[in-house]
């Protein structure tokens, strides 16, 4: 039960001041904007580490072989704590652990900038993964609340945050090389930025009691099947984002044979649709329901990679990749915020549940694009992953929960 004791403290001064409706209007506004804030503070600590990849590569004089082994540390790190993440924000609270680990998420950011040799780069990596997957379902488990709050969809609208946080964090990498900083001082500033969000927001997180279990179950008992579909639906579109993060650059450069510059249009634009149609999200499933929504949104996803691997130009290609922004961007927000509502199991458990399957996609999405690419050719494993948004159509067909 999500605790509302807040509207009781408000009537008296709601008689002074405004209606009592205003004011609760007014509160649970401020609630949704300090959770948004989580959602930046966390894009904006991921999207300036990315920034300075570069950068910590080469004074560290690494190959490239050298950094994709010590970037798996990341999502080892992360997978290591997710079947545990569930359990500690049901037991200790969503506010309390999202609270925590934020802070030692950004902590760990700063020593990702101290690195002095690989080993160190990769452990601080695998400690940023860890406190990174807590923060993720604590901040998700927080977003579910507070849809219960509003009685209406706006998961999208938070995880656009993220987005937007992605494109703000890039901006200021830029302008950090411009003043030649070092990772350091530039991981520190960011810090400072996102202790003051935490600091102003903090108090206006939900305080929640998690869903008791009536039935002790085993440590590795098996998962509810409609989680699980509902991961598979994530499976496939966290596989497709992936390849976007990942690969997008080299297919403009290798297969469209942009000139230049234009090399990053794939991405830029696939980046830009996303975040837009996370913002626009919410007023589209609240239109015409998520099962809609979400089977447009597959056939998107397919529409798109199938333009770009039969019309491999540079403005096919990018309407392509466009579409594919759009097709993903409603999808893991969708995904999360039923999954957050499942009568059977607790909020933060159902998360760790769906974003455990969803997150093993991201993981295998790229790799598999490269296999399938070295045993025939780019634009066919393109082709390959372009399936997987007619299976997301398909599958949202059949799972009751999606209404």
């Amino acid at each position: 039960m999500i605790d509302l004791n807040f509207l009781g403290r408000l009537r008296t001064k709601a008689k002074l001041k405004k209606s009592y409706k205003d004011a609760k209007i007014s509160y649970l506004n401020r609630i949704r904007w300090a959770v948004s804030m989580f959602y930046f503070g966390m894009g904006l600590c991921f999207a300036t580490w990315a920034s300075r990849i570069p950068d910590i590569k080469t004074t560290l004089h690494l190959s490239e072989g050298d950094l994709g082994s010590i970037l798996f540390a990341l999502p080892l790190g992360q997978l290591v704590i997710m079947p545990f993440s569930g359990k500690l924000v049901t037991r200790f609270g969503s506010h309390r652990i999202l609270i925590f680990s934020l802070l030692l998420y950004v902590f760990s950011m700063t020593n990702l900038g101290l690195a002095a040799a690989a080993w160190q780069l990769s452990l601080g990596l695998f400690v940023f993964g860890i406190f990174g997957n807590l923060s993720n379902i604590a901040v998700n488990t927080q977003g579910v609340y507070t849809e219960v709050l509003f009685k209406k969809t706006i998961m999208s609208s938070f995880h656009g945050m993220w987005s937007f946080a992605g494109f703000m964090g890039a901006l200021v990498g830029l302008g950090m090389l411009a003043f030649e900083l070092s990772p350091y001082k530039h991981f520190l500033i960011v810090a400072g930025i996102v202790f003051l969000m935490m600091a102003f927001n903090y108090k206006f997180l939900i305080k929640a009691k998690e869903i008791k279990q009536t039935e002790k179950k085993k440590l590795f008992s098996k998962p509810d099947s409609a989680l699980l579909w509902l991961g598979v639906i994530g499976f496939c579109c966290m596989a497709s984002e992936g390849v976007m993060f990942d690969w997008s650059g080299v297919y403009f450069k290798d297969v469209i044979k942009a000139p230049g510059p234009l090399v990053i249009l794939g991405y830029t634009s696939f980046m830009i649709m996303m975040a837009g149609g996370r913002f626009l999200g919410d007023g589209l499933i609240g239109k015409f329901g998520r099962k809609t929504v979400l089977q447009i949104s597959g056939i998107m996803i397919s529409a798109g990679l199938f333009t770009a691997v039969f019309f491999p130009f540079v403005i096919p290609a990018t309407i392509g990749f466009m579409l594919v922004g759009l097709g993903v961007s409603t999808i893991v927000p969708t995904v999360y915020s039923v999954a957050g509502k499942n009568p059977n199991v607790s909020p933060s458990v159902a998360l760790t549940t769906v974003s455990s399957v969803s997150f093993l996609g991201f993981l295998m999405g790229p790799p598999i694009i490269g296999y399938i690419a070295e045993l025939s050719s780019l634009r066919f494993s393109f082709a390959f992953i372009g399936v997987f948004g007619i299976f997301i159509a398909i599958m949202v067909s059949r799972i009751k929960a999606i209404a």
